[in-house]
């Protein structure tokens, strides 16, 4: 993603209040001054514009891969946008998600959708503790399929359960690629050009100081 686009991306997600700043706990404990939330994104809108600089964000990250998984719950509508967005760019891909709970009527099954088979791309919204892309690798390789990678909005660039990033952690420990729309650097950048936002940026240049991962 050039610059221009991860700034705009970072421009869209504060005007609909997606991204926040203040004092918020983290799924680590970290008290972050700022609060990524993709479910935030709930108008026709804004999804579809999100959709947009996710199938720009998986364009420019030349990773091959033959359809899309999104783990339930905040995958679930954002794999089914970014379907819709790619194929509307003439890449028509099918794509498939899961559920929490096994169903044991109808089709049965966790998985909904397209059969996991080939190079499977995870749409997800950011990288906390890695959970849910560990499930999701779990899922696709029980079916046969191989992970491609994890496509997210946001990375945080700061430390998982050891020194290396939550993203680091997991291209290493799956050995598959993370492609983010747009990163903590990125949005330092915007503070740094926004007047109206620079109360924020020592907080979070702080915070990147203390948590941060190059």
């Amino acid at each position: 993603m050039t610059k221009s686009v991860c700034q705009e991306f970072i421009e869209f997600a504060v005007a609909r209040e997606v991204l926040r700043f203040g004092e918020f706990k983290t799924k680590a404990g970290r008290i972050s001054p700022y609060f990524f939330n993709a479910g935030s994104f709930n108008d026709g809108d804004s999804l579809g514009c999100l959709a947009q600089f996710y199938a720009s964000a998986v364009a420019d990250g030349g990773v091959p891969f033959d359809m899309l998984f999104g783990p339930a719950y905040k995958g679930i509508p954002l794999v089914a946008a970014l379907a819709v967005a790619l194929a509307g760019r003439g890449s028509n891909y099918p794509f498939a998600f899961n559920r929490k709970e096994a169903k044991d009527h109808g089709e049965g099954g966790t998985i909904v959708g397209a059969p996991l088979k080939g190079r499977v791309m995870i749409v997800d919204d950011v990288i906390s503790a890695g959970t849910s892309v560990r499930e999701s690798v779990e899922l696709i390789r029980s079916a046969g399929a191989e992970p491609a990678g994890v496509l997210i909005a946001l990375d945080r660039m700061e430390r998982g359960q050891g020194e290396l990033s939550a993203v680091q952690e997991v291209e290493h420990d799956y050995g598959i690629p993370v492609i983010a729309v747009a990163n903590l650097a990125d949005l330092l950048a915007f503070l740094a050009n926004r007047a109206e936002f620079a109360v924020y940026r020592a907080a979070v240049a702080d915070y990147r100081e203390r948590y941060g991962v190059v």
